[in-house]
């Protein structure tokens, strides 16, 4: 499982064996069942996940009691609430398996050591957090200019293995639809 990690983090900075046996000691491996939370609504947030297997959906629920998606989170994947987690306040989000799944967790506290402690983790989170800015801004973007076929063919597009995985009535929450929408759409 710290391998995957590994070939993830070297995608962006190479380490040396002592690199990242410093970094791999700053993580936790847990493994979570099908529909457990990682993380609800008004918890305090501790970690940051990385994905090693599985599948995850961030979820938000409004005052009306409408959930939300934000986002899922597959393998090579980041993903917390991350307003909580940086701001160490409640979570008003939640973070639940869509299938069982295999995450290592790092801690607030781990993640400034590892950005103090070696520069390459910085850069790595950094590029991370640049690469999250551009999706986001590319979904809200879509969310605002695309209808709801585009929107589909954008996802399908650029992550079909993801269409192949999520329920259904999953993705037509994540894209704002009705199921009955999205099966119009779906192949």
């Amino acid at each position: 499982m710290h391998e995957k990690l590994r070939q993830h983090i070297e995608k962006v900075v190479p380490l040396t064996d002592d690199e990242f046996a410093f970094v791999s000691g700053h993580f936790t491996n847990k493994k979570f069942k099908k529909h457990q939370f990682l993380i609800q609504e008004g918890d305090a947030v501790k970690y940051h996940y990385f994905v090693i297997s599985g599948l995850l959906k961030l979820v938000y629920t409004d005052n009306a009691g409408k959930q939300h998606i934000v986002s899922f989170a597959m393998e090579d994947w980041w993903e917390s609430d991350f307003y909580a987690y940086y701001t160490q306040t409640e979570a008003t989000m939640s973070l639940e398996c869509i299938e069982d799944t295999e995450v290592l967790c790092l801690l607030l506290e781990d993640y400034k050591k590892l950005c103090d402690g070696l520069q390459k983790m910085e850069r790595f989170f950094l590029q991370k957090a640049n690469f999250g800015f551009l999706a986001a801004q590319r979904r809200i973007i879509s969310s605002l200019t695309s209808n709801s076929k585009e929107r589909y063919e954008q996802l399908s597009k650029q992550y079909p293995t993801l269409i192949q995985r999520v329920p259904k009535s999953l993705l037509a929450a994540y894209l704002g639809v009705s199921r009955e929408t999205l099966s119009r759409l779906s192949p």
